[in-house]
């Protein structure tokens, strides 16, 4: 069976080799992704929101705008910041699978790549059923992500 923390074994390696200093290895994922879950996470959903709720035309049209303008690029960081939370595990000699971080990291990214099918397929043809699942399942993902910090956080301080 292939394991994942020998395959990516060479890489942390390297970086070990770097020097990096121990509290930047071990707390600088959580700081950066940080940053991504509470400033672009927020900022996302209340745009993804106040563009469907918005009575102001103008202002829902807007919203709508920032939101797809954002919200590839929250993924985008959520997906590097996974790949260097699995990388700062295998870092520390830590296992990857038995960490529910990594689960909830897991299913967060299958949840926000569903949401970013569901919109490159504008919504079917802009069926209204569609854009209701996209809205709640993002608003599901930005609650999970509330989550994954707390699990986040306890393996932090487990080690």
């Amino acid at each position: 069976m292939l394991n994942l923390t020998e395959i990516l074994e060479p890489i942390a390696a390297w970086f070990r080799s770097l020097g990096v200093p121990e509290p930047i290895v071990h707390w600088g994922h959580p700081a950066m992704m940080g940053i991504v879950i509470f400033i672009m996470g927020s900022f996302v959903g209340f745009t993804g929101w106040r563009g469907r709720l918005a009575e102001d035309k103008e202002v829902a049209s807007k919203s709508r705008i920032d939101h797809r303008k954002l919200a590839p690029w929250m993924f985008l960081f959520m997906a590097l910041g996974y790949t260097g939370g699995i990388l700062s595990l295998v870092m520390q000699h830590h296992s990857i699978f038995e960490s529910p971080h990594f689960w909830s990291g897991s299913i967060l990214l299958l949840l926000l790549g569903i949401n970013g099918v569901i919109s490159l397929s504008k919504f079917g043809g802009d069926k209204s059923s569609l854009r209701a699942l996209h809205a709640y399942l993002g608003s599901t993902a930005l609650c999970l992500m509330l989550v994954h910090v707390v699990l986040g956080l306890n393996l932090g301080m487990s080690f």
